[in-house]
């Protein structure tokens, strides 16, 4: 009877064990494709016409991207993704817009000195748009620059995203080190197990490093991995939603040739015509994780 119990009493022991902390990627809220696929059809025709090139429901649930989320977007611009996060954070979430910091914007020939000074109230004005996009129960907006994000946000944030935000922050890396900094900002205000989303224009694999350093706004997966790496974050996985093999970049090609910026050929309606049939770039879509801590 004695070796009949002994067995009995690991089992039930077993069984009373605490279970298994949370895997990394595994979040309190899941994605909501119904809401989101609402939000979408909600914007105007000239966003929808992007979204053969940008998929950003499929984007935003490879992410993870919740209603109730707190959610860091860096260099949001104008808010073409802003416009579509607002309301689908819902009421009980937050958006927060990260600038460039004030010292980046004098490496750029277009940046003069009333371009600065004007950017310097996009905080402000980004907000105030921010409150048309998702009415009374859009999601609350806040506005920083990558070197004004206040303590109290300190691991708060579920997301951090890095859409088309990295490539000038690697170019001027040697300059003031923007990439190490902003990635380190980005560390601090996750929460642990919070994800960074990074959408970029992908290099082609047969250009060299210097070629793909940024200033002509492509950059290479493994570069990216290994600076996230490097800051700390783990790597979760990729998905090619955002992949356009037509744009095979040429060695004095920059991005911006392509929509819809279309800027190297304003006045060559034939090239124009060739990059529009081309469409938005090649793009990496990768996803990466604040890991927990032991005690979690």
């Amino acid at each position: 009877m004695k070796k009949l119990l002994v067995p009995l009493i690991l089992i039930l022991a077993a069984c009373q064990q605490p279970t298994e902390p949370p895997s990394q990627t595994q979040s309190s809220v899941a994605p909501d494709s119904e809401r989101l696929a609402e939000v979408l059809e909600m914007q105007t025709e000239e966003i929808k016409a992007r979204y053969q090139y940008r998929h950003p429901g499929e984007t935003l649930e490879f992410f993870g991207i919740a209603p109730g989320m707190t959610v860091v977007e860096v260099l949001p611009g104008e808010g073409w993704y802003s416009g579509i996060l607002v309301p689908y954070l819902g009421n009980k979430g937050k958006l927060i817009g990260a600038d460039y910091g004030a010292d980046m914007w004098p490496n750029f020939s277009f940046a003069t000195e009333v371009f600065i000074q004007e950017r310097q109230k996009w905080p402000a004005k980004w907000v105030a748009k921010a409150a048309g996009w998702g009415g009374e129960n859009g999601a609350a907006a806040e506005a920083y620059t990558l070197k004004t994000l206040p303590d109290t946000l300190e691991g708060k944030a579920d997301a951090v995203l890095f859409i088309r935000a990295l490539h000038n922050l690697a170019r001027f890396e040697g300059v003031g080190g923007y990439l190490t900094q902003a990635l380190g900002e980005a560390y601090r205000v996750l929460k642990p197990g919070g994800i960074v989303g990074v959408v970029q224009h992908r290099a082609p694999d047969d250009k060299s490093d210097e070629w793909a350093d940024g200033s002509k706004g492509y950059l290479k997966p493994e570069f990216v991995i290994e600076k996230m790496k490097m800051a700390g974050f783990e790597y979760l996985g990729e998905t090619d939603v955002n992949a356009n093999p037509k744009d095979q970049p040429g060695e004095n090609d920059i991005v911006w040739r392509l929509p819809p910026g279309l800027y190297t050929s304003k006045d060559n309606p034939e090239l124009q015509q060739q990059y529009t049939e081309i469409g938005e770039s090649n793009r990496m879509t990768l996803k990466f994780s604040k890991p927990r801590s032991s005690s979690e």
